[in-house]
């Protein structure tokens, strides 16, 4: 792709797309197509495309020539530092092509600190050669036109990932005036800055300014600055629409929320429409989630596709970008509700601590203590909005009500396998070692659970199995263990799983969560196995007592008391 240099003629062929660089300060750009005419003399029509062919349509320029009639098109604030493709194509039937070389074109800048006239070369260059002119020069060929700006020096502060603070250095006041824009620029360039939200927030010092009329119009804007507020009050460039504010003394205060801005540099301007020196106090950040989401969301950073940016998780039915839309958002009473459902649930996991501390299973009570308290203070912090109570750091109560959950199934269905006591509590060990790291890997993985549960009931089933093949019936032998406590307890833990995997959404969260608590709960009071035989169960009302028993030492042949 040629590049068009300023002055310099260059052969050109209509089909042949042409590039140019936009300098910096440039306030306005006219583009003029001359003398297109066919291999056959005749009037050329075409369609010149100013802008990146591969952007959407509205990011471009485009103007149809016919006839020998000359094509200009004048551009706004253009983007700085920035390279412009001009493609010229034929609009003509296919044997009616423009001759190589044929057109003449006409480009002229106009600067902001500079006014010098250039050359026409539309005026002398020659058929078959198209010419390039960049002048720091007047808008058109009629008259001159000079601009002036001031420009206050802004620090960028990196704060964390997607989070950035800008500083005045002259202060958060800015002079303002009638005659000339204040530019102030935003720096969005590094390539992550495009994941947050840029907020801009205007302050109008009434202490500067007379009472009685005071409107200051301000734009927003990327790549370049619109420098025509206080005669169009049009908050637009060359390409893109900008994002207008505006204070005044009635109206002292306006904000601006930008989300995921574009990856340039970005401008603020400034301008007094009446008076003539106001001074508005200007506060500009990147921030990854404005205020925070709010009551009633979370701020998450994620990456996806090797983009990094962040949003808002809303709860309790609100919705928006920062959590702020109530139109599907519950009431007061109905978070309430939700948040005892989900805590007083976990209440139900007392049947079974009662009944393995009755049937001597300790390790397995004190596992399903341990997941009653977690699971009901992980949820009494889950709940969003005001309804909230954290003991401790969210992660660390969502992790041990995770741990807890699976380590519960885990010694259960070992428990029911009826193991040697020796291996029992090696696998409890070993198992609830294996599933912590498994959980800190992924801690919402589907096999953090559905692992842990398989191989257990695959040590169960080998070791009814291998008791089945010992005593030569079906074990458990009794009919009334499985009529009165398997079959109950199975057909509870797979209504529970069929809820928690099939029936569980956001809407109905709390109430299909709650029933996972009580299903699970209560099949864990029905699986747990009776007490070996050997043991008695626990009587407080029975007096210890104390008594001499004589011992027979068959090696020594004497009698000794212990």
């Amino acid at each position: 792709m040629p590049v068009l240099e300023p002055g310099v003629a260059v052969p050109q062929t209509v089909v042949s797309p042409a590039k140019v660089f936009v300098p910096k300060h440039a306030a306005g750009m006219q583009f003029e197509l001359q003398r297109c005419v066919t291999s056959e003399r005749k009037a050329c029509a075409v369609r010149v495309v100013l802008g990146s062919i591969t952007l959407p349509q509205s990011f471009q320029k485009i103007i149809t020539c016919t006839g020998n009639v000359n094509c200009s098109l004048a551009l706004e604030s253009p983007p700085w530092e920035k390279w412009l493709q001009i493609m010229v194509e034929s609009l003509g039937p296919a044997n009616a092509t423009c001759r190589p070389g044929s057109t003449s074109s006409f480009l002229n800048f106009s600067s902001l600190n500079q006014s010098q006239t250039g050359p026409r070369p539309g005026s002398t260059g020659a058929a078959g050669s198209s010419t390039l002119s960049t002048t720091e020069a007047s808008h058109n060929a009629s008259g001159q036109r000079s601009f002036c700006l001031q420009n206050q020096p802004v620090v960028r502060e990196d704060l964390d990932v997607v989070s950035v603070r800008y500083r005045l250095l002259n202060g958060p006041s800015v002079p303002v005036n009638n005659l000339s824009p204040t530019l102030l620029l935003l720096s969005l360039n590094t390539g992550m800055d495009s994941g947050g939200s840029l907020v801009i927030s205007l302050l109008l010092n009434k202490t500067s300014v007379n009472l009685a009329n005071a409107s200051v119009v301000a734009c927003v804007s990327a790549a370049s600055p619109v420098l025509s507020l206080n005669a169009t009050h049009n908050c637009s460039t060359a390409f893109f629409q900008g994002y207008p504010l505006s204070v005044s003394t009635s109206s002292a205060e306006a904000t601006l929320i930008v989300l995921y801005p574009q990856t340039d540099d970005w401008f603020l301007s400034l301008q007094l429409t009446c008076l003539r020196e106001a001074k508005v106090t200007v506060f500009a950040y990147l921030t990854p989630c404005f205020n925070d989401c709010g009551p009633y969301g979370q701020c998450s950073l994620l990456r996806r596709h090797g983009y990094l940016y962040a949003g808002c998780s809303c709860k309790a039915g609100w919705g928006g970008w920062s959590c702020t839309d109530d139109a599907k958002a519950q009431s007061v009473s109905v978070q309430n509700l939700a948040t005892l459902l989900l805590t007083l649930s976990n209440l139900m996991f007392l049947p079974a601590i009662a009944v393995a501390i009755y049937r001597y299973y300790l390790v397995e009570a004190s596992v399903y203590t341990y997941t009653m308290f977690f699971s009901t203070f992980y949820h009494a912090c889950d709940q969003p909005g005001i309804v909230v109570l954290c003991i401790m750091d969210y992660d660390t109560l969502q992790y041990c009500d995770f741990l807890g959950s699976v380590v519960s199934i885990w010694v259960t269905i070992l428990c029911m396998s009826r193991v040697k006591k020796i291996l029992k509590y090696v696998l409890f060990v070993l198992g609830t070692l294996l599933i912590a790291m498994s959980l800190q890997l992924d801690r919402r993985g589907v096999w953090n659970m559905m692992g842990p549960c398989l191989f257990a009931l695959v040590i169960m089933v080998a070791a009814w199995v291998y008791h089945g093949v010992k005593r030569r019936h079906c074990y458990p032998s009794s009919w009334k263990r499985w009529v009165f406590y398997l079959l109950p307890g199975i057909t509870l833990a797979f209504i529970a799983i069929s809820v928690y995997a099939f029936m569980e959404t956001n809407e109905n969260y709390y109430y299909t969560h709650s029933i996972w608590h009580v299903l699970v709960a209560c099949s864990v009071a029905f699986l747990l196995p009776p007490r070996d035989k050997h043991k008695k169960p626990w009587a407080w009302s029975q007096k210890l007592t104390c008594r001499y028993q004589i011992c027979q030492n068959d090696r020594e042949e004497l009698y000794a008391v212990t």
